[in-house]
């Protein structure tokens, strides 16, 4: 005999599922306000179009990150005026007088069409607007000294070509420079502090090396700047070497004292390093730090038995090579701090690389204060070549497309 079930025996078996079906209606209904409202986890990441449309998440492929394991400090440099240079100095605007070298005169261009290429991997191939898509809704910042500006207008050449007149900006409110892609609310910056800590030497314009004075334990006016910045590159190194010795103050301001460099130095990071610990949320914002770009003073050191500079070099430097003007006290020092630092810090060491290139530096084609140089100096290479900083297009190039690799590798996708 069968049984039906009672009124009340419904009731209870419905009910649940009548609950669920709720919290379900409910659950969608909350997620389709937060949409509404631009509130939405998805649109603080990625953003919204104008009109309200969504806009399609930046996906990193495996072809796009370099092998597990793969050291991309270790290569050589390549001959590729196929895909190099990544720009040119007519379709940049942005570039200074300092780096135009063949606007200012330069006669060859070789040094433009070096790619560098590490032994185990490959690098990505350079997509500004990939690029563009992970820097969306971020910001961008370079901090140091000119050199660093270098790479920070090499950065800003790479990606403006493809984003359209009127949706680009650039804004020069000392000590930064602000580059910005409207339409992706990014922006690529830079901050002059030659010694990363405070100095008498921080105005963007009005300053010498003759005159260093530095503040080892301060860095609290330089920090306000670099707060909440999504992604933040530092370098410091070749104001610190003008001369074996330096003026500083550690603690109280008016207890000036000669310090050794390196003792200096190894104060002014522990100083950095501390303020990342106390600034930096390391889930939100990545910090990386570049090695010393290295100076080619003295041909002797790659074709001994001369006696001149980088002047009139065309081509990189081949096998084992290892300048004097770079310091491996200084480099030690950055490895114990980076170690040492309870803040993941990414490493980008770029001085191997760049020691092969004694073909890259502005020599003759650049500025001296602020000037491009007289014809008479120009004549007096020896006196007069500038072998720090760089021609762009140029080395600094590559450097940007390691610290792009290093964002493609860290970056995650959205699933």
């Amino acid at each position: 005999m069968t049984i039906k079930p009672s009124l009340d025996r419904r009731i209870q078996t419905l009910f649940p599922v009548a609950l669920a079906s709720l919290l379900v209606l409910g659950t969608a209904r909350l997620v389709l306000d937060s949409l509404k409202s631009n509130q939405s986890s998805i649109f603080r990441v990625y953003g919204r179009q104008e009109g309200g449309e969504y806009k399609k998440p930046v996906l990193v492929l495996p072809k796009d990150r370099f092998e597990k394991g793969c050291d991309v400090f270790e290569g050589q440099w390549v001959w590729d005026n196929v895909s190099h240079p990544l720009y040119t100095e007519e379709s940049c605007p942005y570039l200074v007088k300092q780096t135009t070298c063949q606007r200012n005169g330069r006669p060859d261009s070789f040094y433009q069409d070096w790619r560098w290429q590490p032994h185990a991997c490959k690098l990505p191939r350079f997509d500004p607007l990939k690029l563009l898509d992970i820097l969306r809704g971020k910001r961008l910042m370079f901090i140091g000294d000119s050199v660093q500006r270098g790479q920070f207008e090499s950065m800003v050449c790479m990606v403006q070509s493809v984003i359209p007149d009127g949706k680009k900006s650039f804004q020069r409110i000392p000590p930064m420079k602000i580059f910005k892609a409207e339409e992706y609310n990014a922006s690529i910056e830079y901050y002059w502090a030659p010694f990363i800590v405070e100095s008498i030497s921080d105005h963007a314009t009005n300053h010498t090396v003759l005159k260093r004075l530095v503040d080892l334990d301060s860095i609290a006016k330089h920090g306000k700047s670099w707060e909440g910045v999504d992604v933040l590159v530092f370098e410091s190194y070749v104001w610190w070497m003008y001369k074996p010795s330096i003026n500083a103050t550690h603690g109280s301001t008016d207890d000036i004292q000669e310090y050794n460099v390196t003792t200096a130095y190894k104060l002014a990071l522990e100083t950095w390093a501390k303020w990342l610990e106390s600034n930096i949320n390391s889930i939100k914002q990545k910090v990386f730090f570049m090695s010393m770009s290295p100076t080619h003073l003295w041909s002797w050191e790659w074709r001994p038995g001369s006696d001149e500079n980088c002047f009139n070099e065309s081509y990189p430097i081949e096998g084992p090579y290892w300048g004097t003007g770079s310091n491996l006290q200084i480099m030690k020092i950055v490895d114990d701090i980076l170690r040492e630092s309870k803040i993941n810090v990414t490493f980008l060491n770029i001085t191997q690389l760049s020691e092969y290139r004694k073909d890259g530096h502005t020599t003759i084609y650049g500025e001296r204060k602020g000037k491009l140089l007289t014809k008479e100096q120009r004549s007096d290479p020896k006196k007069f070549a500038d072998c720090i900083h760089w021609c762009l297009p140029g080395v600094p190039d590559a450097w940007n497309e390691i610290l792009y690799a290093y964002l493609l590798q860290n970056h995650q996708n959205f699933m």
